[in-house]
């Protein structure tokens, strides 16, 4: 099984793909910003829309990057997706195809 590393631009580009699938409209029309707070929430991400924003869960960005996986790189997108905060990348993505 094929293992890859998602950059923090290439989850910010999952989300934005599967966002604006969910939501009808251009990826480009979407802003990221990804979070991380160990104490109490873990990952999460905020978008920007349509002048206004919502909280993306940790399930979510999984969601999102599986969606990905399966229509950007047509991979098994169960297969296993990990995130991970790395002090010199940031936040990260191990993905199993």
């Amino acid at each position: 099984m094929e293992k890859i590393k998602l950059s923090e631009q290439e989850i910010i580009n999952a989300i934005c793909l599967y966002v604006g699938d969910q939501k009808r409209m251009a990826q480009e029309e979407i802003e990221v910003e990804l979070m991380f707070d160990d104490e109490a929430y873990g990952f999460s991400a905020e978008i920007f829309f349509n002048g206004r924003n919502q909280i993306l869960a940790h399930r979510d960005m999984i969601e999102s990057i599986r969606f990905y996986v399966e229509n950007q790189l047509n991979g098994n997108p169960y297969a296993g997706i990990k995130l991970e905060l790395d002090d010199e990348e940031g936040i990260i993505a191990h993905v199993s195809l």
